[in-house]
């Protein structure tokens, strides 16, 4: 664990933690990682679909740059919720990889834990086309809810800290594009 002078740590947010971080947290400020973007990279079996209908979910992977919220947990909270997230993000296997990273805010910079896609994990679907992550996304329900719902709720705060992200709101528009419209009700 990297704490900083007062024995806190950060955790950077890309996904679902900026919605629902699930520990306690003194701050939660927008901020930028280097060196890594986010994607739809991860199939998922338990969170966001199933072994027979896999969704996909978000991973920090190689290049780039990624803008989302670096959370400080305090010194005091830090242990039980780097276990609390190592237990959400990595479910017993090792799909993500925990990284401490520098990254940015308007005004410091910190060191932070950020959990990286592992390319050698057999969940690990590499690039894929914006259709076909719509249609993914579109049909896969999971333990925690629907893939779509996963992908809307990340886009809806990304849009609330300011950040457009081109990849994701793509995506979004394909989705809402292809869904049936429903008639007016008399």
């Amino acid at each position: 664990m990297q704490r900083d002078a007062n024995g806190d740590i950060w955790v950077f947010g890309y996904g679902s933690l900026m919605w629902n971080p699930g520990f306690p947290h003194a701050e939660a400020v927008p901020a930028v990682l280097r060196g890594y973007h986010r994607a739809f990279c991860l199939y998922s079996h338990y969170y966001r679909g199933t072994r027979e209908r896999p969704g996909l979910v978000l991973g920090l992977d190689r290049g780039g740059v990624c803008r989302g919220k670096v959370f400080r947990i305090t010194a005091g909270d830090a242990e039980g919720a780097l276990h609390y997230l190592i237990d959400r993000e990595m479910r017993g296997e090792d799909v993500y990889l925990l990284r401490w990273r520098d990254v940015a805010m308007v005004d410091r910079r910190v060191t932070a834990a950020c959990f990286v896609v592992n390319r050698k994990h057999k969940d690990y679907a590499g690039r894929l086309a914006p259709d076909r992550v719509a249609e993914i996304v579109g049909g896969a329900v999971g333990q925690t809810g629907t893939n779509r719902d996963y992908l809307l709720n990340t886009v809806q705060h990304l849009d609330e800290i300011g950040v457009r992200d081109m990849n994701l709101h793509t995506v979004r528009d394909l989705l809402l594009s292809a869904q049936p419209v429903q008639p007016n009700s008399v």
